[in-house]
């Protein structure tokens, strides 16, 4: 327990470090737009890829197990824009991104740890923690919801193509079930999950690779450590904001 403690402390100060002696708007600026570029475009593609099959697969297994003559087939098109927009384009895609983003900082941050180059930064006067993390953190906040807005519109996609090749419904019964009983507080509320999200996988990360102490192998051990713990931050805040915003 007094180690847990000693250990949220730490990232509280770690945390509050990273607006000290704040370089110039410029500089953030560059270093986030690069960051936002290598997230997005590095991401993409399997967010693209996961968001599309994942659609198919709910949209197929809800037609499956909604095979009622009392339910309208077009139940199958509202079960999954709901199961893609509250939960699966949220907190699964993050999930995903928390292991290839999450264990990427840690790497990285890790290895200049290693190889002192974090050293070098506060020789030269340089605040360290929020140069090279701060960036990190802000591109997190602008390209996670755009990931998952993404997710949403190929995981309705995914399903609507599933349907068709699979010969569930027509088109005209998944069109009129997407429109059914929409509620746009869903999307707001799966967007918060994702900026909560986004904050606890670049922060955690961050903190793991930045705390690097001995060679490659405590390296691994970091970026290990950054995926175990983003994921479970993850599975909490998604409990706490269901519980808050839902319930």
């Amino acid at each position: 327990m007094f180690k847990l403690l000693a250990q949220v402390g730490k990232y509280s100060l770690f945390m509050k470090g990273l607006f000290a002696k704040p370089e110039k708007f410029s500089v953030y600026l560059r270093q986030t737009a690069l960051e936002m570029a290598t997230m997005a475009w590095g991401s993409i593609g399997i967010v693209a890829l996961i968001s599309s099959f994942l659609g198919a697969v709910v949209a197929i297994q809800s037609a499956y197990n909604l095979s009622n003559p009392f339910v309208p087939i077009s139940a199958v098109a509202w079960v999954t824009r709901d199961s893609m927009i509250l939960e699966f384009a949220s907190t699964i895609i993050c999930l995903v991104l928390a292991g290839k983003i999450g264990s990427s900082i840690a790497s990285e941050l890790g290895t200049m740890r290693v190889t002192e180059q974090i050293d070098a930064l506060e020789i030269m006067g340089i605040n360290s923690s929020g140069y090279l993390v701060l960036p990190k953190i802000v591109a997190a906040l602008l390209v996670f919801p755009i990931l998952v807005i993404i997710s949403m519109f190929l995981g309705i996609a995914g399903g609507y193509i599933g349907c068709i090749t699979a010969g569930v419904m027509t088109s005209a019964d998944f069109r009129k079930g997407v429109i059914e009983d929409f509620i746009p507080f869903n999307v707001t509320f799966s967007l918060i999950k994702t900026v909560l999200y986004a904050f606890a996988i670049t922060s955690v990360s961050s903190y793991q690779g930045y705390y690097t102490d001995g060679g490659a192998l405590e390296v691994g051990r970091s970026s290990t450590k950054a995926v175990v713990y983003s994921c479970t931050l993850i599975l909490v805040l998604d409990y706490i904001t269901t519980q808050l915003l839902l319930a």
